[in-house]
């Protein structure tokens, strides 16, 4: 649990009356924190994921501070559409304490909720708005001026080439355990580098991208149901706009949890798909290039196997980067993934003839 020690070191109105632990992230440790008149999201971020947070937090302190330009000149409420960061008493975005971990502070938003699963889909359509609207706000943003949080973080060929290694490695005596994985992902290692290769060949452009575009990352206004702020920017950097599309559609189109045991239940809903597709493209797809609308239907089923050998190298390596609770707790999730992709695969027409109405 948080110290009172450091909850003080923020600029908070009133007194400190709860901290609890809040969320179901994999990566950060974050808690809510009420006080006398307000409440916030505390978060320690994970140094060891992220090597530099005082360039994450620059990253976020640029990118929210243009979104509520935008915002505000839109009519719309900075407090509750954006992430606000709660200064430090000493002027700063984040507190290291003397132990060298970091901890920042966001104002909760208020009168809305995220989802660990797409409950209705009217929410899914309006989370893809809310997603394009991020990036369409960002589009005049200069991304050069972004720090690169996590390199490589969506270089599918170095993540398979990742996999290889830990196959190798076989540090904790697993690799007997998941041959059936493995095999799954050599059968597709010809299509890891494919987006990457449009990209060098200039034909899919660099954004700013959030980069982790889970449906779980969309505040859900109680009252409208409409998307009313995106979350959890420590990944905003350049990118292709094809892996938040992608990555939103693994997490948001399966009914069932990422970490579902009973792969039965694990498929790509058609009707998620398409809302999500039509809300996105309401909103962005006067922006695209040719090529990006083209390998939309691509990119879905690329990140989710991305997230998928992801998930397996972890487990290999012996889960030193997603946070477990249970010890096969990795190979579920990359189970859940690879049973996503083939369900993608089958439903890859349908995909491509639902992006071509919509562009």
């Amino acid at each position: 649990m948080v110290s009172s020690e450091i909850i003080s070191q923020f600029n908070l109105d009133g007194d400190p009356i709860s901290c609890a632990v809040y969320g179901e992230g994999h990566i950060n440790d974050t808690y809510l924190v009420k006080t006398t008149s307000s409440r916030y999201i505390l978060q320690r971020m994970n140094h060891n994921i992220f090597k530099s947070p005082e360039n994450i937090m620059e990253n976020i302190v640029a990118v929210t501070t243009h979104l509520k330009k935008k915002i505000i000149a839109r009519g719309g409420d900075p407090k509750r559409e954006t992430l606000n960061v709660i200064q430090t008493k000493d002027g700063k975005n984040f507190y290291k304490s003397p132990e060298g971990n970091y901890y920042r502070v966001y104002l909760f938003v208020e009168n809305a909720k995220s989802y660990q699963v797409v409950e209705k889909p009217i929410h899914f359509y309006n989370a893809a708005k809310s997603f394009g609207l991020f990036q369409k706000q960002l589009a005049d943003f200069p991304a050069e001026k972004l720090h690169e949080a996590i390199p490589n973080f969506h270089n599918t060929k170095m993540r398979f080439d990742n996999l290889l290694k830990a196959i190798d490695a076989d540090k904790k005596n697993r690799v007997k355990e998941v041959l059936a994985e493995i095999d799954f992902a050599m059968h597709r290692k010809d299509e890891v580098s494919i987006i990457m290769e449009q990209i060098s060949l200039g034909k899919i452009p660099l954004r700013v991208t959030h980069n982790d575009t889970k449906y779980n990352n969309i505040m859900i206004d109680d009252k409208t149901g409409e998307g009313i702020c995106v979350i959890d920017l420590d990944t905003v950097m350049p990118g292709s706009l094809l892996y938040d599309y992608g990555d939103s559609l693994r997490f948001g189109t399966n009914p069932s949890a990422e970490d579902e045991k009973d792969l039965s239940k694990v498929f790509m809903v058609e009707e998620l798909f398409e809302a999500f597709t039509k809300g996105f493209l309401e909103v962005v797809k006067d922006d695209l290039t040719e090529a990006e609308i083209e390998f939309m239907p691509f990119a879905a089923k690329l990140m989710t196997f991305e997230c998928g050998i992801r998930f397996l190298t972890d487990y290999l390596d012996g889960d030193n980067y997603f946070k477990i609770r249970r010890p096969e707790h990795n190979l579920d999730r990359c189970r859940t993934q690879f049973k996503l992709v083939s369900d993608m695969e089958k439903k890859m027409d349908f995909m491509k003839r639902i992006v071509s109405k919509y562009a």
